[in-house]
């Protein structure tokens, strides 16, 4: 009987902790996908604005701030529960750092390819007829009426290939580097409660040092999503040939930049911190015990 009880016990508790992980999952994953989705809407919808108005409603800087504030708003919203990446490249490096499980990398990646293709949806649906009547209807990738960079990012006429991926893998490096300081608690990082105006400004910095050459992807989930969308909603196969196949880039160049920019800070500056005075009387006292 006594057995019968304790293996009834052992099956509740492995249900809960069943239980528990999947609410756990579904809880991260929701997070990720409704602030990546809050980030894109912002991000897309300041790109959309600026080129349907022609002008008027906006200039180059209106796009740079559209996507630091929203990158500020998604942190806001899952800040908290998934740490809001909303960046591919962000949880793949921070699972290279031990800083997240490589089984969550499939869920946030997902999680964000949801959120990023909804948002292109949302922004298509919400200026479709300012787009068409900014273009006629006639929905191209290139040219003076070009729409498709609305929703993704291309290289500008005179970037090579090889130019624009050491031109993503510098600025997604720039990004890892600098989240790692902001959230140092050894260094000089972003005070309570101001991580997403830090990390906003942070996107907002590169926006308007970085950005011309291609759009500034620096994140994988939020360019292919879209990217799709659009082959699906009209303009077709040519968001995968513009720019001698540009695609890939996005896709591959940020992660390998986020892992060059957090190593690089981890190397010269995390590595190096002195031990607190905590961390010192335990080795010092560990040294003593090894010397007995």
């Amino acid at each position: 009987m006594k057995d019968l009880v304790q293996s009834v016990e052992l099956g509740v508790s492995q249900r809960k902790r069943v239980s528990g992980l999947k609410n756990e999952l579904v809880r991260v994953g929701l997070a990720e996908s409704l602030c990546t989705y809050v980030m894109m809407v912002f991000g897309l919808g300041s790109v959309a604005q600026v080129v349907t108005g022609q002008g008027e409603f906006g200039q180059y800087i209106s796009i740079n701030l559209g996507f630091g504030l929203g990158v500020a708003m998604g942190v806001h919203v899952g800040g908290k529960v998934s740490g809001a990446h909303m960046n591919a490249a962000v949880s793949f490096t921070m699972c290279t750092f031990g800083r997240l499980g490589w089984k969550m990398l499939p869920l946030y990646v997902f999680a964000q390819l949801f959120g990023s293709f909804l948002a292109a949806a949302t922004i298509y649906g919400v200026y479709y007829e300012a787009i068409h009547d900014y273009c006629g209807g006639n929905l191209t990738v290139t040219g003076p009426k070009a729409t498709a960079g609305i929703f993704a990012t291309y290289p500008a006429p005179y970037l090579s290939l090889h130019a624009g991926f050491i031109d993503q893998v510098i600025g997604t490096a720039m990004l890892l580097l600098c989240l790692m300081a902001l959230s140092d608690q050894k260094n000089k990082p972003a005070a309570a409660g101001s991580e997403p105006v830090a990390v906003g400004l942070l996107v907002l910095l590169i926006g308007i040092s970085l950005g011309s050459n291609s759009g500034y992807a620096i994140n994988p989930t939020r360019d292919i999503a879209p990217r799709v969308f659009t082959a699906i909603a009209g303009w077709g196969g040519d968001v995968f040939r513009s720019g001698n196949g540009w695609w890939w880039v996005p896709l591959v160049a940020p992660p390998i930049g986020g892992i060059l920019g957090a190593g690089l800070y981890k190397v010269l500056v995390e590595m190096h911190h002195q031990p607190e005075q905590k961390e010192r009387l335990v080795e010092e006292f560990e040294e003593r015990l090894a010397l007995e």
